[in-house]
């Protein structure tokens, strides 16, 4: 962050001086974690479920930070955030703010990050929403842009109402590019996210069915996606997916410039000629208005062809050539864990973490890449799906697992593991589509998972492992590993 006195971030937050006379200045980090506070550094007090941050308020002061942002008055030196009246109807609620002091001090960052955005005149935002593969793309366009200049991205998918503003103010004078995703679960969302760091360049990804239950229709989806590009400046820059008629059809809701990439004849940035390898690794030809440049991605995936698309219109619209945007996207590598992670075991079984996170898009082209890799030799390896639930589908959760169910056996995957009574739809499709018979199975647990692929994997099979982040499926993909080595 621009160094800041305690007295300064009072004035820009509205907030009130406590146990400090203000001329203490912020030069290191800002974290709401006291294990990673560094010298110089601001803590933010925010309340949980297990812990109240406003109680380590001295640890952290003793661990380096100068002072404190918190909603109440804490036994260290702070900036007091100003109450907020009522809860802003499209906030994130935090778990355990009982009495609102969280939410004040998040309102307190986002007026502090626009602040510190604000006086970063050299400074280049880009924004990047879609239902699947926020992340992914993030990472890639984050490491084609660095060659360019200092860039900011956040780790993961911290893309909330508290991941947006601590990255924003990562930020510093040296920095020239800052890249952050967008996630809602609500209209509004997104424009509340523009407001704390106002992008240049805005990026919409795909509209699938991630957030159903909170939107209602994909149409909702694709209203709230759009705020992105709403929010754009006149010379700003839209990115979308030509493939996508949701996303395409945005086209309509921004001033500023659009540029639409995809594999559709009509798009700005193209790809043709696309081949995957033994890896589900794409070659494919770049084509665009400023020439053509062959592309080969180190990236497993379909659907990282599209993520790669969108990261060169962007470095082709700030200046970069065809020819450095295809070296940039070859160098690059995976950044985030659990996506898409593929090891191979000494006895030539082959890993597919993919486990962070998972929505019916996702899924399909994890198992797309499933089958892409395990049919590249002959004969075909056998391959396993292992499945955990997708969340926050609402109504149509039933029928969103089913279908995964039948496309796994359309791919013709070679063995489904089902995990969770939340996921029984995705087995019971899977029977329905076919005469399957033990070639899936519904398991109780994590535990039954890892014990039956122990005992039923064998040299030269494929595991995927794939369900949305709260079930921590990654711990299947590591019991593989690690039994793999024994």
């Amino acid at each position: 962050m621009i160094a800041l006195t305690l007295a300064e971030i009072a004035q820009i937050v509205g907030g009130r001086l406590h146990a400090t006379d203000g001329s203490p200045v912020v030069t290191g980090s800002i974290e709401f974690d006291t294990r990673k506070i560094t010298e110089g550094g601001l803590f933010l007090a925010l309340p949980g479920e297990r812990v109240d941050g406003h109680d380590f308020a001295a640890q952290a002061v003793a661990s380096g930070a100068v002072g404190v942002l918190a909603g109440r008055e804490v036994d260290a030196p702070a900036v007091i955030a100003p109450p907020v009246p009522t809860r802003h109807a499209n906030a994130y609620v935090l778990a355990g703010d009982k009495n609102g002091e969280g939410a004040a001090v998040l309102e307190a960052l986002a007026k502090l990050a626009r602040h510190v955005t604000d006086r970063l005149k050299d400074l280049t935002i880009v924004g990047i929403t879609g239902s699947a593969g926020k992340t992914s793309t993030k990472d890639l366009i984050a490491q084609v842009l660095s060659p360019t200049g200092e860039t900011i991205a956040p780790p993961g998918s911290f893309n909330n109402e508290l991941g947006h503003p601590w990255t924003a103010l990562r930020a510093t004078e040296d920095t020239k590019f800052l890249v952050l995703e967008l996630s809602a679960r609500g209209i509004g969302h997104i424009a509340n996210l523009c407001e704390v760091a106002p992008p240049k360049f805005g990026a919409v990804l795909n509209v699938g069915s991630a957030h159903l239950s909170e939107f209602g229709s994909r149409e909702g989806i694709a209203q709230g996606k759009g705020e992105l590009v709403e929010a754009l400046p006149e010379d700003g820059v839209a990115i979308l997916n030509a493939d996508d008629p949701l996303v395409a059809g945005m086209a309509s809701r921004t001033r500023a410039k659009v540029v639409l990439v995809g594999e559709n004849p009509n798009a700005d940035v193209r790809a043709e000629n696309i081949v995957l390898d033994e890896q589900a690794r794409a070659t494919f030809t770049l084509k665009t208005a400023k020439g053509d440049a062959q592309v080969r991605l180190g990236l497993n995936g379909l659907h990282q062809v599209g993520n790669a698309l969108v990261a060169a219109a962007i470095a082709l619209e700030l200046g970069a050539t065809p020819e450095e945007v295809a070296e940039r996207l070859g160098a690059a590598e995976r950044v985030s864990a659990h996506r898409m992670v593929i090891t191979d075991r000494p006895d030539g079984v082959t890993v597919i973490d993919d486990a962070y996170n998972a929505n019916p898009d996702s899924v399909r082209a994890a198992l797309k890449a499933l089958a892409t890799i395990s049919r590249a030799t002959t004969p075909a390896r056998r391959s396993w799906a292992v499945l955990g639930p997708m969340a926050e589908l609402g109504e149509d959760a039933v029928r969103e697992h089913d279908e995964i169910g039948r496309l796994v056996v359309r791919l013709d995957i070679s063995k489904l593991v089902v995990i969770g009574d939340a996921a029984r739809a995705m087995h019971q499709g899977a029977h329905l589509e076919g005469s399957w018979g033990e070639e899936s199975v519904l398991v109780p647990d994590v535990d039954a998972v890892i014990a039956l692929l122990r005992a039923e994997v064998r040299p030269g099979d494929v595991v995927l492992v794939k369900a949305s982040n709260a079930y921590r499926l990654w711990r299947i993909a590591e019991a593989l590993l690690e039994a793999g080595t024994k």
